[in-house]
């Protein structure tokens, strides 16, 4: 597990509660030093500080998913809500604000993991849209031939609308079934990988039902 923090407080507060979870801590002090960590060691996850000094979080998220799908998760206390959902919209699969329960960091990682280990590896294709999403790739193929490769949790979230096609599945059923863990009342995470999906494969319409969740049509 790589924990990118500047904070030595907050790193060893998260230490003492994962290793309680059978985890070994990989501890990087700044952005550079955690992409160093990450080519050296391929993490099973990383928990990411938004607000790094220098290389900010943003970047090395960026940086990241360039090389790997690897879970991210990130820690901010910024007030800028912009500022979190750039951090999703550029690869990371969650994030906890600060302050935070340890409690609820490794209960959120751990969901991350969990979700990340039991995709499938299928063969299963759907259409939808003159889109086929091939499971087995991990890929979607436009009606023109362009391939697509979605973020792991984009991929996730955009199969599990297609494996309900025509039915209207709340944010609290899609933070369950995607993200592994019940509705907290936050809906923002959902919200930004959706909107993800529709700027980078327009030819699939997914509905907003306004007050209950998303949809999507043949």
């Amino acid at each position: 597990m790589l924990l990118i923090e500047d904070h030595d407080e907050i790193a060893d507060l998260l230490r003492l509660y994962l290793e309680q979870e059978g985890f070994t801590l990989i501890h990087a002090v700044s952005g550079e030093e955690g992409l160093e960590r990450m080519r050296e060691r391929a993490p099973r996850a990383v928990l990411l500080d938004l607000g790094l000094p220098g290389m900010d979080g943003v970047v090395v998220c960026r940086e990241i998913r360039k090389q790997s799908d690897v879970p991210i998760l990130m820690l901010t206390a910024r007030d800028s809500e912009t500022d979190t959902i750039i951090g999703l919209e550029v690869g990371a699969d969650d994030y906890v604000t600060k302050p935070f329960s340890p409690r609820e960091v490794v209960a959120r990682l751990l969901a991350v993991l969990r979700r990340a280990e039991e995709r499938p590896i299928t063969a299963k294709v759907r259409t939808v849209g003159g889109c086929s999403i091939d499971a087995g790739r991990r890929e979607v193929v436009t009606g023109d031939g362009t391939k697509i490769r979605p973020t792991a949790r984009e991929f996730d979230l955009l199969w599990y609308l297609a494996e309900h096609v025509g039915l209207v599945l709340s944010r609290s059923q899609i933070l369950e079934a995607v993200w592994g863990y019940d509705y907290f009342g936050e809906t923002r995470t959902v919200d930004v990988h959706i909107r993800q999906i529709r700027k980078k494969i327009p030819e699939i319409a997914i509905e907003t039902v306004w007050g209950v969740g998303y949809r999507i049509d043949h």
